[in-house]
């Protein structure tokens, strides 16, 4: 800014110092002046003109605590101001992120040890896992500390907590801390993931007094929602200091943050649910990027890239998204697995994809992709069958058809009620044409669209009558504990942690879980995960429609965005995102 109002004054001086006999020379020293001034200004500018980064969401966190709740809306801001002890990064390879080095067996960070005897016949092998934090500071000075890490698990494990996962908290039995840095935890099992701890660290010198105060009512009392601004909540790149519930979420540069420097020194995430206008805010330059995550759908984008295909770089990543369908199980309706079956058999998911994504998003044949090396080909796979579909319903006792739908024999109707998320104009639709797809074997379907974080508390409380479509975004290899396993369904007993919202409880299934976790060898790990996904197909406590592909539309002035196609998001390597002219 200092050399553009120096250079301005030079311009208008350049005729003012026009004295006789002296006009070439002057001038013309004046002009040479202006030639050095805009050379130096062209090698001071630099290399991003933005110090704002607007960004595009379509959906708000229900709460900001990293433990409760698994929205990936919170997860895409907290990537930005925290940092999880490890993840996988965009070539799907583990690494650390809040510690130094990936423990490991070949490196002797990690051991198979004994387990003292537990009474119970004694025998049993768990793990040792060493770990050192990086250099890090909560955003009010306070260094982060194996006091944290400790603190985190004290309320993972807490029965009344309420996180969203709590099985594995309850798995590491033991917790020393070597020093403020370094500590070692004891898994009570061999597993093959010892070392996937994507663990999201509390502030305990601000979080344990809320904590210790009622355990039972933290989740409700906990400084991330009372006092979401306090800087000692954050030790990533970015801090929040302001947030309109519904609208809007800014950012700025966390000047604690050790690692490398942002290239912006604040961003504004704008909430926008409806996919249209988020388009629209694109468009006229109100948003500058829509997050690829959750943000413009792929149908959208496909026409777009027609349209604007000059101004932006357009990447479709195939992603480890699971759109599917929860069964509520309790429901009468749909205890018979027959029932289950006829509904998926009834759905044209071929037809869905070709129409609405060019084929791009794959179908889903279970929880498992394609892209995982998990994945079974042999998994069975539910053709589009109408006939199929009213046989199976025929059979399940619902043969009675009055006025096109179908009833039992005790006369109830097979009526159902599928709830998603509002202002995903594409899931309305899929939602549409499944309920006429349905209507043709004599089911009944009621759509009903809630806001996104209404969505989700209904989910977590399993709260929704018979149907939910959503997304799930997983892991590479990683075992579907919390969304089969018996322990996993939320109650009031467990204060509502677990994912398992259809109240799934198959014995086979949780032995082929606890199977998968306890095997090393991947061959054979790879034939238990068959397991799983055959008990699956044929329960279908989840009814699987695709796999999605994410649909990043970025300016091309925008660097450094890398989709990664799976939990760990674009936005936790928000540093190296940086904008050029």
């Amino acid at each position: 800014t200092s050399w553009r109002v120096i250079v301005d004054h030079t311009r208008m001086s350049a005729t003012e110092w026009r004295a006789p006999g002296k006009d070439a020379t002057l001038a013309g020293m004046i002009r040479r002046l202006l030639s050095i001034a805009l050379a130096l200004c062209a090698l001071a500018a630099p290399a991003h003109a933005k110090d704002e980064l607007v960004l595009g969401m379509t959906q708000s966190p229900g709460t900001w605590n990293p433990l409760i709740s698994s929205m990936l809306a919170k997860s895409l801001i907290s990537n930005m101001t925290t940092r999880p002890l490890t993840a996988w990064n965009a070539d799907w390879k583990l690494v650390c992120l809040a510690c130094t080095e990936l423990p490991t067996i070949e490196n002797g960070k990690a051991r198979v040890i004994d387990l003292p005897d537990d009474g119970k016949g004694g025998g049993k092998k768990g793990m040792e896992v060493d770990l050192e934090l990086r250099d890090l500071k909560w955003g009010d000075g306070t260094p982060v500390t194996a006091k944290d890490v400790a603190f985190t698990l004290e309320v993972g494990r807490h029965p009344l907590s309420g996180v969203a996962s709590s099985e594995a908290f309850r798995r590491i039995i033991k917790f020393d801390a070597k020093d403020d840095r370094r500590f070692t935890m004891t898994i009570d099992r061999v597993t093959f993931d010892y070392n996937r701890i994507g663990l999201s660290l509390l502030p305990a010198h601000i979080e344990k007094p809320i904590f210790e105060a009622n355990p039972a009512e933290y989740r409700n009392k906990t400084a991330f929602d009372t006092n979401s601004t306090n800087p000692g909540l954050f030790f990533g790149p970015f801090r929040i200091v302001e947030i309109v519930p519904g609208s809007r979420i800014v950012l700025e540069q966390n000047p604690t943050w050790t690692g490398a420097k942002p290239h912006f020194k604040r961003i504004v995430v704008k909430i926008i649910e409806n996919t249209a206008a988020l388009e629209a805010n694109l468009l006229s330059g109100n948003v500058d990027y829509v997050l690829g995550e959750l943000g413009l759908s792929l149908d959208q984008v496909l026409a777009f890239e027609k349209r604007h295909k000059d101004k932006y770089n357009f990447i479709y990543k195939p992603a480890l998204i699971y759109e599917h369908i929860d069964t509520m199980l309790d429901n009468k309706l749909l205890e018979d697995r027959r029932v289950r079956q006829a509904i998926l058999s009834a759905i044209d998911r071929k037809a869905i994809s070709e129409k609405l994504f060019e084929g791009k998003n794959p179908i889903a044949d279970g929880p498992i992709s394609p892209l995982d090396p998990m994945f079974s080909p042999n998994t069975k796979h539910y053709p589009y069958d109408p006939a199929a579909a009213r046989k199976l319903l025929n059979e399940a006792g619902f043969s009675d058809i009055k006025n096109g739908l179908r009833h039992n024999a005790k006369g109830d109707r097979l009526s159902l009620e599928i709830t998603t998320t509002a202002g995903n104009r594409v899931r309305e639709l899929v939602a549409q044409v499944i309920q006429s797809q349905l209507r043709q074997v004599g089911i009944e379907l009621r759509i009903k669209a809630e806001p996104p974080r209404v969505f989700s508390e209904a989910l977590n409380r399993r709260q929704f009558p018979a149907l939910a479509m959503y997304a799930w975004v997983q892991s590479p290899e990683g075992v579907p504990r919390t969304l089969l396993a018996s322990t996993e369904i939320p109650s009031a007993q467990n204060a509502w942690s677990g994912q398992n919202y259809p109240g799934y409880r198959n014995p086979a299934m949780d032995a082929a879980l606890d199977a998968a976790e306890r095997e090393l060898d991947f061959d054979k790990r790879r034939a238990l995960f068959a397991d799983i996904q055959r008990i699956h197909a044929e329960d279908l406590p989840v009814l699987p429609l695709f796999f999605r592909v994410d649909p990043f539309v970025i300016p091309k002035q925008l660097k450094g965005v890398t989709p990664t196609g799976h939990l760990n998001s674009s936005t936790l390597w928000i540093e190296q995102w940086r904008w050029e002219n």
